[in-house]
């Protein structure tokens, strides 16, 4: 039997209340149409009737005026037999974010893993580590790619996709997100905006412009930014071992001081051309230009006065360049009887390159290494689409997408050890000179249709095949093949309740994949400098195989007359061949036992979660009540890995609970906006494997934001980020037959001032 989890029976609440109110308004509109109509036919009776003309010299009745109100353009949300979640830039940009991280964490079933305000991996439905594909401009975001390196300026919207469609990426068990950047626009607008950002004595500077405007037939849009900026994070970290034989228990207490600076530069082009027969060719490019330098000082504290390999005191500096060049080339072709074909080649370019200088002590040596890396990652992309209207209420379409990239790395490190007695330490030089480089090809073919059955019913209905090839080889391992392909079915409905406008219910049934990234095949290892059960090496594994997931998802959607929301979603996942990383012994060069960490396949896991997503004025339920907005979401979500052992054998880094609740205020008096936003992610224990387990503690995150229009042009946006400044805990455990060790680390977060100065000319 399937048990029903307690946060699924906590989640029935709302679910309760939701289906009440639908039902209750439901019944309300369904009064008030039969009122409206009733009254209409009494209005029609009283009307007298007019005779038809006898001749020239009767006048012509008068020409009745047709006046549309409250007409609205196409909702993606609410029309779209796919299911989405669609961000406009109004909110992208309303708490003066200077990264897409920021913006992301607050919509609904989307966390950012990591240190509060320092960024990380973007999840949905709580699953990291891949699960989540992102897109831009509905092409998978190319090797090296950085969504930090894009102002939220610039984007148009975000889509949250939760169930796959064939014409995207299928490598989405948990969903996509895909960043759709700005178009140029019919009318001339010219944007600039100046800010500033403190946080922890650290300042920061950015700025923006945006230029468009349309000549004939051309219509163009430039967009450039640039940002400098200062941090400075403490953290401390402590790693206790304890064990059988009482001479081999220790304790360790680190501290870190990191202070570091940032810039970069980007801009961005687009031209739209259209065509004398009606067909549009569209170019759009951004390049981006970033800095990164900072310091570490690390002093470590034990209770262990032979531990002669661990490194007492280290101080390291860093720093790293990278470039990068995207440019797309779209044509949109028109064809007979409605047809139409998309076509669109794409290049990029990524390079990176990076310098580190560490020098460490232990009791008896000093490390002095210099470590230099450059890496590459260019390619292309291609694709097209054919849609045509062969059978009346259908949307039929068939296309092709693939791409090509190929990455190098070399990395060269020189060790140089000084003793500081006359008798030798324990650790040797680890002098290496390394190269690597790798091929990947990718393909993919789909056809897909949208059928509209009925007023009531649509159906999609789609297949995706995607093979994807990769070659590598070093000159420290041989060379690596690893080829597979994916066949994903894709099946969505979207079922308008009868009798009422605004309720709606989807099920989608999707075959999605995760397919391994060059860095986890590649066979290189990156060591560490405590080497420890917690504190591993790490190295890639060229045997992985693609994790393969069916997939359920259905939810039921209410819609206010005044633009509000009112939905609730299911998902099931079922992952075969699941990934995880486990760690384990080997024996090094010089004799030594170190440990290292590497992601194999691991059986099956399954995976279920809700949302709730609401979203209204509060004049909805208060007629004469302030102009106050509100957002809310709530996600409960579930994992089980079978080769695990329980308890707590749940996905890695998955989030089990996560909400936000927002709400903006918009003063009648004067040209004010206030407003907020309470972020809650929970963690807890997670068993990763029958030796290792990790732990982390609840993050909340409260953003403010007030908002002063000056006119029509202008605006002054002054926000306060990570307002409870609450600092992040999470700790790694490995138990095995001779004991435990236990590592936690402990980062302080600090409270983020934002102002922003907007102005249109």
């Amino acid at each position: 039997m399937f048990s029903v989890p307690s946060q699924f029976r906590l989640a029935l609440i709302p679910l309760s209340v939701l289906l009440a109110y639908s039902a209750t308004a439901s019944a309300q509109q369904t009064q008030e149409t039969q009122q409206t109509q009733q009254a209409k036919e009494e209005t029609d009776k009283k009307k007298p009737k007019q005779a038809a003309p006898a001749n020239l010299q009767t006048p012509a009745p008068a020409v009745q005026k047709v006046q549309v109100s409250g007409a609205k353009g196409y909702d993606e949300r609410r029309q779209d037999t796919a299911s989405k979640i669609v961000v406009t830039q109004e909110d992208i940009v309303r708490y003066g974010d200077t990264n897409i991280g920021d913006v992301l964490k607050r919509l609904p079933g989307v966390t950012i893993g990591g240190v509060q305000g320092r960024g990380g991996a973007i999840r949905m439905r709580g699953l990291g580590a891949g699960y989540t594909q992102i897109m831009l401009n509905g092409e998978p975001s190319p090797p090296g790619f950085s969504l930090d390196s894009i102002s939220p300026d610039n984007i148009e919207r975000i889509e949250v996709i939760r169930a796959a469609t064939a014409e995207l990426s299928t490598q989405s068990i948990a969903g996509a997100i895909n960043i759709v950047l700005k178009k140029a626009i019919v009318t001339a607008q010219r944007e600039v905006k100046f800010g500033m950002s403190e946080e922890n004595g650290k300042y920061g500077v950015n700025a923006s412009l945006q230029l468009s405007d349309k000549v004939g037939k051309l219509s163009y849009s430039v967009s450039g930014n640039l940002m400098h900026g200062e941090f400075g994070r403490p953290d401390s970290s402590t790693e206790v071992r304890t064990g059988a034989d009482p001479s081999t228990n220790y304790v360790h207490t680190s501290k870190t001081e990191s202070e570091g600076k940032f810039q970069s530069l980007g801009i961005s082009p687009r031209i739209n051309w259209m065509l004398e027969n009606g067909d549009m060719l569209t170019s759009q490019s951004f390049a981006n230009i970033n800095r990164f330098t900072n310091r570490n000082v690390q002093t470590t504290q034990t209770n262990n006065a032979n531990d002669a390999l661990l490194f007492l005191n280290e101080t390291s500096k860093n720093a790293s360049d990278s470039s990068s060049i995207r440019s797309n080339l779209t044509y949109v072709h028109k064809l007979a009887d409605s047809a139409k074909l998309d076509m669109r080649f794409g290049a990029n370019y990524n390079q990176r390159d990076g310098e580190n200088i560490l020098i460490a002590q232990t009791t008896k040596q000093i490390l002095n290494r210099s470590y230099i890396s450059e890496s590459t990652d260019n390619g292309f992309t291609y694709g097209g689409k054919y849609t045509a209207p062969f059978v009346e209420d259908h949307a039929l379409a068939a296309g092709w997408d693939g791409g090509f990239s190929k990455r190098s790395d070399t990395a060269k490190r020189d060790d140089v050890l000084t003793d500081t007695s006359n008798i030798p330490g324990p650790i040797r030089p680890n002098s290496t000179d390394e190269s690597y480089g790798a091929n990947v090809n990718r393909l993919a073919l789909f056809v897909q249709d949208e059928w509209n059955y009925s007023k009531a019913l649509s159906i999609y209905a789609g297949v995706r095949w995607e093979g994807i090839d990769t070659k590598s080889s070093g000159n420290k391992y041989a060379e690596i093949k690893n080829r597979s392909s994916v066949l994903s079915p894709i099946l969505q409905t979207l079922y308008k309740i009868p009798g009422s406008k605004n309720d709606q219910v989807r099920l989608g049934i999707t075959r999605t994949y995760k397919a391994p990234d060059t860095g986890r095949l590649i066979p290189r290892l990156f060591t560490s400098s405590n080497n420890s059960e917690t504190n591993p090496d790490s190295m890639g594994n060229p045997n992985l195989k693609p994790e393969l997931a069916w997939g359920l998802d259905t939810g039921f959607e209410h819609y206010l007359t005044d633009g509000g929301i009112l939905s609730v979603n299911f998902f099931m996942r079922r992952i075969e061949d699941f990934t995880r990383i486990s760690v384990e012994k080997y024996i090094d060069k010089n004799g030594e036992l170190r440990y290292v960490s590497m992601p194999t396949n691991s059986g099956l896991a399954n995976t279920r979660g809700v949302e709730f997503d609401a979203k209204f004025p509060l004049r909805t339920l208060m007629e004469d009540a302030p102009a106050i907005d509100f957002r809310a979401n709530l996600a409960f979500n579930s994992s089980t890995v079978n080769s695990v052992p329980g308890p707590n054998n749940r996905l890695d880094s998955q989030t089990p609970v996560s909400a936000n609740f927002g709400m903006d205020y918009k003063l009648d008096d004067v040209p004010l906006t206030l407003g907020g936003n309470l972020s809650f992610q929970n963690a807890g224990m997670v068993r990763i494997s029958a030796n290792q387990s990790s732990y982390g503690i609840p993050k909340r995150v409260l953003d403010v934001y007030a908002l002063w229009k000056f006119g029509n042009q202008t605006n002054l946006r002054v926000a306060l980020g990570n307002a409870l400044h609450q600092d992040n805990m999470s700790s790694s455990t490995y138990t095995d037959a001779s004991g435990s060790i236990v590592r936690t680390n402990i980062s302080q977060t600090h409270l983020a001032l934002r102002v922003n100065f907007e102005h249109k000319f």
